[in-house]
């Protein structure tokens, strides 16, 4: 049975993942880290996609992203796996796939969703143990969006404009938002929505999304409810 294609909208943003296959590193070097981000950098000017939020993991890649139109996140990925993957197999004397299997996406819904999955994003090596500082990890977004650095890769969504707006210090206020836990039922949900590749958001932007798409865009419960030995039949 064919696959049915991902939920996409224009305009409206995506959160994707990508992992190597058999959970493997997809960089090996920091070389190869500077190529990956060189090359996201062409397909977002190729697709016009606007990157709001980046984290590369030793295994995996976060992406936040807003596409002008449908269909233009599926060419940002395959413009930027294939040249990617060509250069890594190239440099690393390899052959085959680098990837497992096709990259997850969910859409998100506008302000603090939005800066909710950036955050999510941006705190992916904390959370790996790889740094108690996400600022200091050198291969997100963190940094750029606490504006402790220039980023050209990315393109400010207008609820992280928005955040800065409110106050005087750029990035004070996104750091006071990483400064917070993550409640462990968000972190759930945020993994439940992309791994299912649903809308992440409120009802009405849920409802808003099956009525253009004609889909169904809540997740479903990621395991049967367990019954008892008199309801079981």
């Amino acid at each position: 049975m064919a696959r049915l294609p991902r939920i996409d909208l224009p305009g409206i943003p995506q959160h994707v993942v990508q992992r190597g296959n058999n959970r493997l590193p997809c960089f090996l070097d920091h070389r190869d880290r500077w190529e990956y981000l060189a090359t996201l950098g062409e397909a977002l000017q190729h697709t016009d996609c606007q990157l709001h939020a980046y984290v590369l993991m030793e295994n995996h890649v976060h992406l936040l992203v807003t596409p002008p139109r449908a269909g233009a996140v599926g060419a940002l990925m395959q413009r930027l796996g294939r040249r990617y993957v060509a250069w890594f197999n190239a440099r690393h004397e390899r052959t085959g796939t680098l990837w497992e299997g096709r990259y997850k996406a969910c859409l998100v819904d506008s302000e603090t969703y939005v800066l909710r999955c950036a955050r999510y994003i941006d705190l992916n090596p904390v959370r790996a143990r790889l740094t108690s500082d996400p600022a200091s990890y050198p291969w997100s977004s963190c940094a750029a969006l606490l504006g402790l650095r220039d980023e050209p890769l990315l393109t400010p969504h207008p609820a992280q404009r928005a955040l800065d707006a409110t106050q005087r210090q750029p990035g004070k206020a996104y750091a006071e938002l990483l400064s917070e836990a993550l409640p462990a039922e968000e972190l759930d949900a945020i993994r439940l929505y992309l791994r299912q590749q649903r809308a992440w958001g409120r009802d009405d932007f849920r409802a808003m999304v099956e009525s253009k798409t004609r889909r169904f865009a809540s997740v479903r419960p990621a395991h049967r409810p367990r019954q008892t030995s008199g309801a079981r039949k």
